[in-house]
């Protein structure tokens, strides 16, 4: 919601950043394809790392912003995701992998040029380094060329799983009552959000020897919305540093407004709106 009429929307983000930079350092807003519904969704490229925004929206609350006051109370939160989900889906289609065939080695610029999505190349300048982790790597004549490698994909998915595991049980002390094998589940069904069912959650649980069916079918529990749609031509971020107290709602809905009462004055006719009271 736009604090006065006509002016573009305003949106609170909370980054980590570099205080002192400057220009595209700050970072730079890419639209890219989710990596499990292929739907577009906007990420922050910023200090030579990748983010996912994620939004949050709290009844009662509003920003002050300058001078201005933003009626809406939500924020956007950019926290880190790893290239590697973002690119897993283009590297597998690229390889054109048929059957028993493991498929093609294919150049990196090749392979990122996604039509309508300009933004992937952007993110050459991280994708080299991280794919090298999941692909197989030639190099003739100075070309670097990559080849996706199940084998590769498999025991990265497995390292995250673990590492997924000993957070959970670091966060909440609830999953040390419950078996290894629940605490296990839940970090499958965490990381299949950013997998596709097919081949990659089923490969993971298959070899975890965990029931494909129950991965794919377990309730999800909505702990982030998506928020307003935003772009690189309508968001205007304010940007903070981490460790900003973060009291919000878990799922993310919008209540209706509070009623004002009769007679009342509203905060916002303290700022720059107030002059207009002479007009």
């Amino acid at each position: 919601m736009a604090w006065c009429d006509g002016v573009e929307d305003t949106r609170l983000l909370v980054s980590s950043s570099d205080p002192s930079a400057t220009g595209e350092d700050i970072g730079r807003l890419l639209q890219l394809r989710h990596p499990k519904t292929g739907e577009s969704t906007c990420y922050l490229l910023i200090n030579g790392g990748l983010q996912e925004l994620n939004w949050f929206k709290q009844p009662y609350r509003s920003w002050f912003m300058g001078d201005y006051v933003c009626e809406d109370g939500g924020l956007y939160a950019a926290t880190p995701v790893d290239p590697v989900f973002i690119l897993l889906p283009i590297f597998d289609k690229a390889r054109m992998k048929n059957g028993d065939d493991e498929g093609k080695f294919r150049q990196l610029d090749e392979i990122i040029y996604i039509q309508n999505y300009p933004g992937y190349h952007d993110l050459s300048s991280i994708a080299e380094k991280s794919m090298e982790v999941v692909c197989d790597c030639k190099e003739i004549r100075s070309t670097k060329f990559f080849r996706l490698n199940d084998s590769k994909v498999l025991a990265w998915m497995n390292c995250k799983v673990q590492q997924l595991k000993q957070t959970l049980l670091k966060m909440d002390k609830n999953y040390a009552a419950q078996s290894q094998k629940d605490t296990l589940f839940d970090a499958v069904m965490i990381l299949g959000e950013y997998l596709e069912d097919e081949p990659w959650l089923k490969l993971l649980s298959n070899n975890l020897g965990l029931n494909m069916n129950e991965a794919i079918q377990a309730p999800k529990t909505e702990i982030l919305s998506s928020g307003p749609p935003i772009t690189k031509s309508s968001f205007k971020p304010v940007q903070e540093q981490n460790g900003m107290e973060k009291r919000v709602t878990r799922n993310g809905k919008q209540n209706k407004k509070a009623k004002i009462e009769t007679n009342s004055h509203n905060i916002k006719d303290m700022f720059t709106r107030a002059p207009r009271r002479g007009k």
